[in-house]
């Protein structure tokens, strides 16, 4: 399921970041990073966080009726999947390389602030059959303590970084059959005799 978010993600930044040739990876921003294989600009949007929306939790079950039976599920689970977006030049000047960095993250800002919902043309896999649709949410309160101690833990320099929420559902139940639909009402009527 991540690696269909994942795909989703680069679909929609391919679609509609048209200003400049960039780069899209999924990599840890360490103190390895960017691997030698990555060409410049790059943007790279990193899963750092998983965890259950409870605010959406529903406790309903869903009702499908096919081939002549019923049955029910659970609703799915909200997830919520955080991802840090930063941005590399590959210039050697620091400061063309933050001007740049900069300017690439605005236009990925940009893009991202138009969805509040994915569009359907991008979603790839099990997110383009998903119900409710995936929602989205730029610069939101994120769930790192500190982006400080984020950058020392990866080891690497503190980037300007943007913090993009997804939510997707995930199906947790397996249909349970309810049995067969009625298809046809008797009605029997029988009329009282008079005394």
């Amino acid at each position: 399921m991540f690696h269909d978010l994942d795909d989703t993600l680069a679909a929609l930044l391919k679609r509609d970041l048209k200003t400049v040739p960039v780069a899209l990876g999924f990599a840890t921003p360490d103190d390895q990073f960017p691997p030698a294989s990555v060409t410049f600009p790059a943007i790279d949007l990193f899963l750092y966080d998983v965890r259950e929306n409870a605010a959406l939790r529903s406790n309903e079950w869903h009702e499908t009726r096919s081939n002549g039976q019923a049955s029910r599920e659970r609703a799915p689970v909200r997830v919520d999947c955080s991802y840090l977006i930063t941005a590399w030049s590959g210039q050697s000047d620091p400061v063309a390389a933050i001007k740049d960095e900069h300017y690439l993250l605005g236009e990925v800002m940009r893009v991202l602030l138009r969805y509040q919902k994915l569009p359907a043309d991008v979603l790839q896999g099990e997110l383009a059959t998903q119900e409710p649709p995936v929602r989205a949410k730029l610069i939101r309160d994120g769930y790192l303590q500190s982006l400080g101690e984020f950058w020392q833990a990866m080891g690497g320099r503190p980037k300007a970084a943007l913090n993009y929420t997804v939510t997707i559902s995930v199906p947790v139940g397996e249909p349970e059959p309810l049995g067969p639909l009625v298809e046809t009402h008797h009605i029997r009527m029988q009329t009282k005799e008079k005394e």
